[in-house]
């Protein structure tokens, strides 16, 4: 299950080029999750009603959002400050829809300020249907590791489903999750970014504790090809070359790693001003890495490692 990027709950934004783009469901597979994201409990059950009217078959609520320009408005991991206003939230949403409303939270606003579970309770209470936790405060960023303990503590403390997120990276780091904090499902982000088998992989770890091959260059290119004219059909020639190349910087180049020669690759494909030329260099990097003897798509990118503390600590 995919969930939309963040809709604002402004309604002066909704014809906008990017919310009308963002509101475009088309082809989606279901079922249709969009997020919103704003403070004022009135506009945030509009937004959730017009959402739902254009297909929205679950509206999440953005309270996990660290971004400055989202928490200087007072939205996103910023409500995490007033839990009084995440419940008047909560219950304007819930009761504007007839659709499952879900919340996306971190563990606080800062390690002084934990209250993950205070807000768990109000989003319980208030008809939340599930809750995503992500494993670090407001004041972290993505900095440092993300950490499960409260997560697992949220787990324990409601009856609603629970979502553990937080730099769930590999199979092995999968099962350490799911098995430590409880948790009903797993969020996965940045690690999917110009890795989408990522979700096969951890699948595939769960159900026989086995390890599934990487793709091989062939299947990866049928994948990039596929979603490059997707892109393009969906974006148009100019916004779509601009908006593919952060996708293709994933695939090649990551984290400080890269495929061979991706770093350079990415520099040189950066140059490229249309289309065409665009999904045929990527083609053809990846069909020079296969003549090169490449057989699967695995270069060792760093992940995230399931330390022994973790693992005494799941023990």
């Amino acid at each position: 299950m995919a969930v939309s990027e963040m809709v604002a709950s402004n309604s002066k934004l909704w014809q906008t080029e990017k919310s009308i783009l963002r509101g475009n469901h088309a082809g989606e597979a279901e079922p249709i999750v969009v997020q919103i994201a704003g403070a004022d409990p009135d506009m945030m059950a509009e937004a959730a009603r017009y959402n739902v009217d254009r297909g929205a078959q679950i509206i999440d609520i953005n309270m996990g959002c660290p971004a400055k320009k989202v928490c200087n408005v007072y939205a996103g991991s910023a409500l995490l400050q007033d839990e009084a206003l995440v419940e008047r939230i909560a219950s304007a949403v819930v009761n504007a829809v007839d659709v499952p409303v879900t919340l996306k939270i971190r563990t606080g606003w800062d390690r002084d300020h934990k209250n993950a579970l205070k807000i768990a309770r109000i989003a319980e209470d208030n008809g939340i249907q599930s809750l995503a936790v992500h494993g670090r405060t407001r004041a972290d960023l993505y900095n440092g590791d993300a950490e499960y303990d409260t997560i697992r503590a949220v787990k324990r403390h409601v009856g609603i489903p629970v979502v553990a997120n937080g730099d769930i990276d590999s199979p092995e780091k999968a099962k350490f999750v799911l098995d430590y904090t409880g948790a009903d499902a797993l969020m996965i982000g940045r690690a999917a970014q110009g890795r989408p088998w990522i979700f096969r992989e951890i699948s595939w770890h769960q159900k026989t504790g086995t390890h599934l091959a990487p793709p091989t260059i062939a299947e990866v290119s049928s994948i990039v090809r596929e979603h490059l004219e997707n892109l393009y059909g969906f974006y148009g020639e100019q916004k779509g070359y601009r908006i593919a190349r952060k996708h293709i910087g994933w695939l090649v180049a990551k984290d400080g790693m890269h495929a061979p020669n991706g770093e350079a690759f990415r520099q040189e494909m950066n140059q490229i001003e249309n289309t065409a030329a665009q999904i045929s260099a990527v083609l053809k990097y990846l069909e020079t890495l296969e003549s090169q003897g490449h057989v699967f798509f695995d270069f060792g990118f760093p992940k995230s490692p399931v330390t022994a503390d973790q693992l005494q600590s799941a023990a």
